[in-house]
């Protein structure tokens, strides 16, 4: 099949074909024919397989035929539950909607008011956005719906996790009735699939790769770790090897975020974190320079788990293991793309095993346990088909210990510092000699994704100190 046999308009297979885009992945050769044709849909598919360009061709065939009522208002609405991903769809509206001339808006929070209120002013034909920042402009009269034709959300799933779906249903009622709506979602299990039924109408359903399937172009492997020292010695082990050509490592929190990807910079890494709590010009710049491969190494919480397309990343490495069982597949949905191979690395302590059945039972597949020669865990990988307690019965724990000092998930870094949150004295990264941050070959500030300079500083990052050592 190619996308000629889909009936799309001639100026969006113009830039399908210099785009080089041939041929329609499953989801996109099922899904848009039902767009296409009026119907409502329910679509679920492996992140990494075209969902995007699944909701995004259609909707712009439908722009194709001029609207009769005149407003600035927009005739397609997109609803994404992070910046990251709204991006990812907006640049997607305009790379294949370049030849008919469409005008994209994206609306997310974090960028400022004025900057939002002078694009709303203007004609358009799609809106991409957030669900709290839209119902905010909506709320106060800045956003024409006369027009709207088709209402997208994109990873509905998560924005229920998010607790956006208040929100989304605010937005669905203010909306004609007369509209065409897609959900695209990894699961339709649970309560998402009584959310769809309010908002859609007798909706074709389309799953294509059940979740649980396993990615088959992506080498999943586990390492068991003692405690932070040898997870640390780990990591340099694996960021150092020559057949990491960019790498995303998630870890739990923010702040997480930030200390590891400044002790990572420090040791000699183009290191850069991303997550909530940057603006979002610190985030698009962290995000541009790892497209244009200025960062080698992101250090990312789960806000970039969806919305991250770059086909550079080779390996994803959980160094802190996702909360939420399901996220697990988002995060190593971001390499193996676009039909590329990947290796998606989780590490893991004893007390870690019951998330790891969790994860096992998610996807269906168990982990294959690797270990790397030299840096082998003392203790024997625990069993994690069943609970497997421990005599005091208290899980995960020997008696009068924590398994070896190994801090637990919700610690992460700061599990290498005192009670004062100092490092302790005599400790490198990964037994790597550090390296100051005066040597402008080093890469990459971890917040905001810009060089250190001597007196710079941009909104977001953070400023020039003095070179130190990792601990």
């Amino acid at each position: 099949m190619s996308f000629e046999s889909l009936n799309l308009h001639p100026a969006i297979l113009r830039a399908l074909t210099e785009a080089g885009y041939n041929t329609p992945t499953p989801i996109q050769a099922q899904a848009i024919p039902e767009v296409l044709k009026g119907h409502d849909l329910m679509a679920s598919a492996q992140t990494g397989t075209g969902k995007t360009a699944a909701f995004t061709l259609p909707a712009l065939n439908l722009l194709a035929t001029p609207h009769p009522a005149k407003s600035r208002g927009p005739r397609i609405l997109v609803l994404t539950p992070t910046r990251e991903l709204a991006a990812q769809v907006n640049d997607a509206a305009r790379k294949y909607g370049k030849f008919l001339r469409a005008r994209t808006v994206s609306i997310v929070g974090g960028m400022p008011y004025p900057l939002q209120n002078k694009l709303l002013s203007q004609p358009i034909d799609i809106l991409v956005a957030t669900p709290g920042r839209l119902l905010d402009h909506m709320e106060r009269g800045r956003i024409d719906m006369s027009r709207l034709q088709m209402l997208i959300l994109d990873e509905a799933d998560r924005m229920l996790d998010m607790g956006f779906m208040p929100d989304i249903e605010r937005i669905s009622a203010a909306l004609p009735g007369e509209r065409q709506t897609l959900m695209f979602s990894a699961t339709f299990e649970g309560q998402i699939a009584n959310i769809a039924k309010t908002l859609l109408n007798n909706p074709k359903v389309i799953q294509i790769a059940a979740q649980k399937e396993k990615h088959a172009n992506i080498e999943q492997k586990l390492l068991f770790v003692d405690d932070m020292a040898h997870k640390n010695k780990l990591l340099e082990h694996l960021l150092i090897a020559p057949e990491v050509n960019q790498a995303i490592v998630f870890t739990s929190t923010k702040r997480h975020a930030d200390l590891l990807a400044e002790d990572l910079y420090a040791a000699g890494h183009k290191s850069a974190a991303l997550h909530g709590d940057m603006t979002q010009g610190a985030r698009n710049r962290t995000l541009t320079k790892l497209r244009h491969g200025d960062v080698r190494v992101l250090v990312a919480t789960d806000v970039a788990a969806r919305g991250i397309d770059v086909h550079g990343i080779t390996h994803v490495i959980n160094y802190d293991l996702p909360k939420f069982a399901e996220d697990y597949v988002h995060r190593i949905g971001r390499t193996g793309r676009a039909g590329n191979t990947g290796v998606a690395l989780s590490f893991a302590s004893h007390i870690d095993r019951h998330q790891l059945r969790k994860i096992e039972q998610y996807t269906g597949q168990r982990l294959e346990i690797s270990v790397i020669e030299g840096l082998e865990p003392k203790r024997p990988a625990p069993r994690t088909d069943r609970s497997d307690r421990p005599r005091n019965g208290r899980p995960g724990q020997r008696p009068g210990g924590n398994g070896g000092g190994y801090k637990s998930r919700g610690q992460g870094y700061a599990g290498n510092r005192d009670n004062n949150g100092s490092r302790p004295e005599g400790r490198t990264f990964g037994d790597r000699a550090a390296s100051g941050r005066g040597d402008s070959a080093r890469g990459n500030a971890p917040r905001g994704g810009d060089k250190f300079g001597a007196n710079k500083r941009h909104d977001g990052d953070r400023p020039a100190r003095r070179p130190r050592t990792f601990a």
